[in-house]
C-alpha cells in the first residue's frame, strides 16, 4: 500500500513536482492521489500520462488556450508523458460546457481544417519531439452503436442533471438534446482508452473531467486526477480572455501587435499573466514583484514579460526589434515599414481615405476618431474632418499602432 501524503515526508523531487503542478491552479484533486502517483513515477521510473483534450472549434488559439498548454510544458519538463488529443470525434456532437443553448456542431470539414492548425500552434508552448498527438475518432469510432449504449448504462441521468449548465437549462425551459448527454460521456471515455493519470482543463470543464474519474472505475482502472487552469482575464482586465469581446491577444498576431497588447495591460493583472503565461520561476517572479514594491518602475517588469511571450511565439530578434518598434511610436516616430496604399480620386477626403485605405472600417468611424483627436497626417493631428488631401504622398496613422504611407493620385 502506498503511504499517505500525510505520513510520509516528500522527497525534493516530489516536492518540486508538486510545487510545479500547483502553480497557478485552480483546483487539483484530490491531491493526495496525485502525490501518491508522483511518489510512484518517482520510485520506478515510468513517466505520468497527462492528457489535455482540445475540440478544433475554430482555427486558431489566442494566448488565453494557451494556460492550460503552458501547465502542460511545465510538466512534460519534469519527465512526463503529455498527450496533446485533438478531439476530432467529439466536436461533431459539440461541447455544451457553459451554454444555456445547443451548440451546433462542426462539419467534417471544419473539424479537419480546424485541426491542421490546432497541434502546429500548440508546438509553440509543448516541446512536440515529446508530445503524443492523438485524436479521440481513433476509439470513438469503432466504438459503435452498442458500445455507446454500454457506455451510457455506466452513467445516471439524475447524476448528468447534477451538472450546472444542464439543470439551468431545464430549470429555465431550454431545450437539452439528448446526444449533448453524450459529449461528457465520451470525453470521459477518452481517459479509459488513454489510460490517463491527470487531465487537465478550464474550469468550466469540471464536470467532464470528473466524467473520466468515474468511468476509468468504472472499467476497472485506477483513477486519474483532475487539474483545472482559472480562465486568463483579457486584456480589459474584466472579462475572460474572448475573440469575441476583442481583448483578446492571437499566437499568430505579428510580433509588433503581440508586444504592444501586453503592454497594454493593467499593473495588476501583468502578475497574474506572469503565473500563469511565463516560464519564469515563482521565485524569480516574486523577486521581480519585490523589486517593483519597492520603486522599480512596473513597466520594466511588463517590458520583460512582452519580450517572452513575444519570442515564444515569433523568435528573441523579433521581441528585440518589436520592443524597438514600440519606443518609436512612443516618441512619436514613424515605424520603418508600414504599408503603402495607392488610392486615386484627388483631391481625397479624410474620411473616405481612411476608409479605403482600411484605416477605418467606415466614414463614420473615421469621423469619431478625427473628433477624438486620434489621426494625424504627417505627424500633425486632423482636427478638420473636412478636410482634403490633394495629390501627393502622405503618412497616415491612426491610434498608436496603425499607419500607412498613402500615395494620392
Amino acid at each position: 500500500m502506498n503511504p499517505s501524503a500525510e505520513n510520509t515526508p516528500l522527497s525534493e523531487g516530489v516536492a518540486r513536482a508538486l510545487e510545479v503542478s500547483l502553480r497557478g491552479v485552480e483546483e487539483l484533486l484530490p491531491r493526495d492521489e496525485w502525490v501518491k502517483k508522483l511518489q510512484r513515477s518517482e520510485a520506478t521510473g515510468a513517466p505520468l500520462r497527462i492528457k489535455l483534450g482540445l475540440d478544433p472549434t475554430a482555427p486558431d488559439i489566442h494566448i488565453g488556450h494557451t494556460v492550460v498548454l503552458n501547465k502542460m510544458r511545465q510538466l512534460q519538463d519534469l519527465g512526463h508523458q503529455v498527450i496533446f488529443l485533438i478531439g476530432d470525434f467529439t466536436s461533431l456532437i459539440g461541447d455544451p460546457s457553459g451554454r444555456n443553448s445547443t451548440r451546433p456542431p462542426l462539419t467534417p470539414e471544419q473539424i479537419k481544417l480546424n485541426a491542421e492548425t490546432y497541434y502546429r500552434q500548440a508546438s509553440l508552448v509543448l516541446d512536440p519531439a515529446r508530445t503524443e498527438i492523438r485524436y479521440n475518432s481513433e476509439w470513438s469510432e469503432p466504438l459503435g452503436a452498442a458500445g455507446m449504449i454500454q457506455l451510457a448504462a455506466k452513467y445516471t441521468v439524475a447524476r448528468m442533471m447534477e451538472r450546472n449548465d444542464f439543470h439551468e437549462r431545464f430549470t429555465a425551459g431550454n431545450s437539452i438534446s439528448v446526444h449533448e448527454f453524450l459529449y461528457p460521456l465520451m470525453q470521459g471515455y477518452d481517459s479509459v482508452a488513454l489510460k490517463s493519470d491527470l487531465e487537465l482543463g478550464g474550469t468550466d470543464q469540471k464536470f467532464n473531467l470528473l466524467m473520466g474519474r468515474h468511468l476509468q472505475q468504472e472499467y476497472g482502472q485506477e483513477p486519474q486526477c483532475i487539474l483545472t487552469m482559472p480562465l486568463l482575464v483579457g486584456l480589459d482586465g474584466v472579462d475572460k480572455m474572448s475573440k469575441s469581446k476583442n481583448n483578446y491577444i492571437g499566437i499568430t498576431e505579428d510580433a509588433n501587435t503581440m508586444f504592444a497588447k501586453v503592454l497594454s495591460i493593467s499593473d495588476a493583472l501583468m502578475w497574474d499573466w506572469y503565473t500563469l503565461l511565463s516560464f519564469k520561476s515563482l521565485a524569480e517572479i516574486a523577486a521581480l514583484k519585490a523589486e517593483v514594491a519597492a520603486g522599480r518602475n512596473p513597466k520594466d517588469a511588463k517590458v520583460m514579460l512582452a519580450k517572452e511571450i513575444t519570442t515564444r511565439f515569433h523568435s528573441a530578434a523579433a521581441a528585440e526589434a518589436a520592443e524597438a518598434d514600440f519606443q518609436n511610436r512612443s516618441k512619436g516616430g514613424i515605424p520603418d515599414d508600414i504599408p503603402e496604399v495607392a488610392l486615386s480620386g484627388a483631391p481625397l477626403g479624410i474620411g473616405a481615405l481612411l476608409k479605403q485605405a482600411s484605416l477605418a472600417p467606415s466614414t463614420s468611424e473615421a469621423n469619431r476618431l478625427i473628433d477624438g483627436g486620434g489621426v494625424r497626417v504627417d505627424g500633425s493631428v486632423v482636427s478638420d474632418k473636412g478636410l482634403k488631401l490633394g495629390a501627393g504622398s502622405y503618412v497616415v496613422q491612426v491610434g498608436k499602432r496603425k499607419f500607412a504611407r498613402v500615395l494620392v493620385s
